[in-house]
């Protein structure tokens, strides 16, 4: 699964339709930033920095300060595909990030979306 243009395709220029998914379905910047916090170990300064800078998706994943091991165990369909099958690494992170703005934009409580419940917490929307 090599699309080497979303790998070099500016952070920032997704960013805010990342945003606009969510705000549509009233969820707010802020959940939407947790998440990448969440996800990547970035901080508010350090995600300003890098969507300033318009890093790509690929030194954004690359560059991330800490990659969460919880993101093993999200689940579920991604543009018709399994998360959790997607073999080329960068694309599985990418495809990671897109899943839990999706749980997001579809009114998911933020725990859940970010496994705070327990380790065996997975969500898997089959569709």
């Amino acid at each position: 699964m090599k699309n080497t243009k979303i790998y070099t395709m500016s952070f920032a220029s997704v960013y805010p339709l990342y945003l606009t998914k969510a705000q549509k379905k009233g969820r707010t910047k802020e959940e939407v930033d947790r998440i990448i916090f969440w996800l990547t170990g970035y901080n508010q300064e350090q995600l300003d920095e890098v969507l300033d800078k318009q890093v790509d998706f690929a030194t954004f994943f690359n560059s991330a300060p800490q990659l969460n091991p919880a993101r093993r165990l999200i689940t579920g369909l991604i543009c018709g595909i399994r998360v959790e099958q997607i073999e080329e690494p960068l694309m599985q992170e990418i495809r990671y990030l897109d899943k839990l703005i999706d749980e997001l934009a579809k009114g998911k409580n933020m725990d859940k979306i970010l496994l705070n419940e327990s380790e065996n917490n997975q969500f898997d929307s089959r569709g």
